[in-house]
């Protein structure tokens, strides 16, 4: 583990006004103004083809993995598409597995462009469980995400104290003692005894 602890993001989304990218930085922000040294990982700045397992150690591969390592915690956000994470993002995870995120606390965060986007944070929760990662209970999900910012900024002040309450949180159980292995986990293939 780092002292001080460190938070890294992922960003799922590849559009230039992303609100992804705009919440991931404020998480980050919570997370520094609690002692952390931070990580932002935007997506659009990896080169990385459709996942195939015969060619997985592409360079901007390796370099993510790495970056995943060095992390104590995790914030990966994400838009919902078709009512789950985007594509980016997947793939990204693809390329990652035990060695990235077992024992390794999680936060997740989403954006809607409508309703309120559950499904998407239970799809990350569950693959993130079946990489055996601590995912924290509190999230953040952004629903009707146009209404919530203006000019680059978020302008709901409860949505702005979720995410603050998950950078503080991705920095106070960075080191929490991870339970033995999921359910999930030990079905998933390449995990451990």
């Amino acid at each position: 583990m780092s002292n001080p602890p460190h938070v890294l993001a992922v960003c799922g989304s590849l559009r230039d006004g992303s609100y992804t990218r705009i919440a991931l930085r404020s998480v980050l922000d919570s997370a520094s103004e609690r002692g952390a040294t931070t990580t932002f990982v935007d997506l659009r700045e990896y080169d990385l083809p459709v996942f195939d397992p015969d060619h997985e150690d592409v360079e901007d591969a390796v370099r993510l993995r790495e970056k995943l390592q060095r992390a104590d915690s995790v914030v990966l956000g994400s838009p919902m598409y078709h009512g789950s994470y985007a594509a980016p993002l997947k793939n990204a995870l693809d390329y990652c597995g035990f060695d990235e995120f077992e024992e390794t606390t999680v936060g997740l965060l989403c954006v809607a462009g409508g309703s309120f986007p559950t499904a998407t944070l239970d799809h990350l929760r569950s693959v993130c469980r079946a990489l055996n990662a601590w995912v924290l209970p509190h999230q953040v999900a952004i629903p009707s995400a146009s209404r919530q910012f203006e000019d680059g900024e978020l302008v709901n002040e409860k949505i702005e104290e979720r995410i603050e309450v998950l950078g503080t949180r991705a920095v106070q159980y960075a080191r929490i003692e991870p339970d033995p292995a999921c359910f999930e986990s030990t079905h998933n293939v390449g995990a451990g005894d």
